[in-house]
């Protein structure tokens, strides 16, 4: 169903479907999917480093073209995708959990990342490439990230990737069929059901302050509102405030 290039080794797998869509002569289809055993430059958010051992996990970005899709409306496609690879997790594991905006979570520690690159065209999104890294069978992490863990270091399970991926994938196309469908607020509940720490109050740091606070609400734009123990809402953009693990 779907067009899948499979790498040996790349730089990023976004990079690399980047510069096809620049480089190729024809129209590629949407859907396509770039995947690769290793990314020598494996990026996350804010250019961070995204670890993996060579073969051991998922690293693949995939091409859509949602053109109806306003540049102030593209934090849906974040949803949605965080919302179709914690579903496929959750059919492996329990205590899946989405860390705004959309790191996936198993309990405390990061089972996958996410980085989505829209480019625009005017005040619509031209084409959007997401890419995703998933923790599958790698048995240790040597960065000096804080928290990764794999579905193999969870379960004691060997995961079978190609499986995993196509699986995703299908996922996130059936979700972006129903964006198309429906309403942009499709997915508004069920993300904020599956966020991490969505219920109570935690802590929290902003600059240099930590305080105590509640999940109030996403808004359209991603921007995250925290109620605080003392009753007030505060509103945060993405890296201007983090969860305190």
């Amino acid at each position: 169903m779907f067009n899948i290039i499979r790498l040996r080794e790349t730089v990023s797998t976004n990079n690399y479907l980047r510069e096809l869509l620049v480089s190729s002569r024809e129209q590629l289809s949407e859907g396509m999917v770039v995947s690769a055993d290793y990314q020598t430059k494996g990026r996350g958010q804010v250019g961070n480093v995204w670890e993996s051992e060579d073969g051991e996990n998922l690293l693949f970005s995939m091409l859509l073209f949602p053109s109806s899709i306003e540049a102030n409306q593209q934090f849906v496609l974040s949803k949605m995708v965080s919302l179709a690879v914690a579903g496929v997790l959750k059919e492996e594991i329990d205590d899946v959990f989405i860390k705004w905006p959309n790191d996936i979570y198993w309990r405390n520690k990061k089972i996958a990342g996410i980085l989505i690159e829209n480019d625009l065209c005017g005040s619509n999104i031209q084409y959007c490439v997401i890419g995703i890294g998933l923790n599958v069978n790698q048995e240790s992490f040597v960065s000096n990230a804080p928290n990764p863990v794999s579905l193999r270091q969870i379960t004691g399970k060997t995961y079978d990737r190609e499986d995993l991926l196509k699986r995703i994938v299908k996922r996130i196309y059936m979700l972006y069929i129903q964006l198309l469908r429906e309403e942009l607020n499709c997915f508004d509940e069920d993300y904020k059901t599956a966020l991490y720490r969505h219920d109570g109050l935690h802590e929290y740091r902003a600059n240099d302050e930590i305080f105590k606070a509640s999940i109030e609400d996403v808004l359209p734009s991603g921007h995250l509102v925290l109620q605080t123990e003392k009753g007030t809402q505060r509103t945060f953009a993405f890296k201007e405030v983090s969860i305190v693990l």
